[in-house]
């Protein structure tokens, strides 16, 4: 491979890795904002109980959207934050794993397993990319 398309292909897994970050920061946000704006519609969809105090679904989407920004700060320059880059490969593969230890232990909520595999996905998607380019 010359060093053209060494650098082509380089380019195409950069923007693969830009795109999914991207991806998983629109879907924190959809979340933040689900729990904020519609948190009874989002737990009938999703038929999720809704946590106890009220003041927890803003206080976990303000999380959200910190780590939404994380996400688009490391797909504008992912050599600069690269580390956020790991966070979110951890991050989403705990996330999956948790999510479907408590579906296995809950039969009763069925959807947490879409969620668990929606984190996997990420962790997969992102660690694929990231590793592509690290090679």
């Amino acid at each position: 491979m010359n060093r053209s398309d060494t650098l082509r292909s380089r380019l195409r897994w950069l923007g693969l890795l830009r795109a999914s970050l991207i991806a998983g920061a629109a879907y924190d946000v959809l979340f933040a904002a689900l729990m904020v704006l519609a948190p009874q519609a989002a737990s009938e969809h999703l038929a999720i109980p809704l946590p106890g105090p009220p003041f927890y679904l803003p206080l976990i989407a303000v999380f959200l959207l910190m780590l939404a920004a994380l996400y688009l700060a490391a797909a504008e320059d992912p050599r600069r934050y690269s580390a956020v880059i790991l966070v979110a490969i951890f991050g989403r593969a705990a996330g999956a794993v948790v999510l479907g230890v408590i579906a296995l232990r809950r039969p009763d909520l069925p959807s947490l397993y879409l969620l668990a595999a929606a984190d996997a996905v990420f962790a997969l998607t992102h660690f694929l990319f990231w590793r592509r380019l690290r090679t």
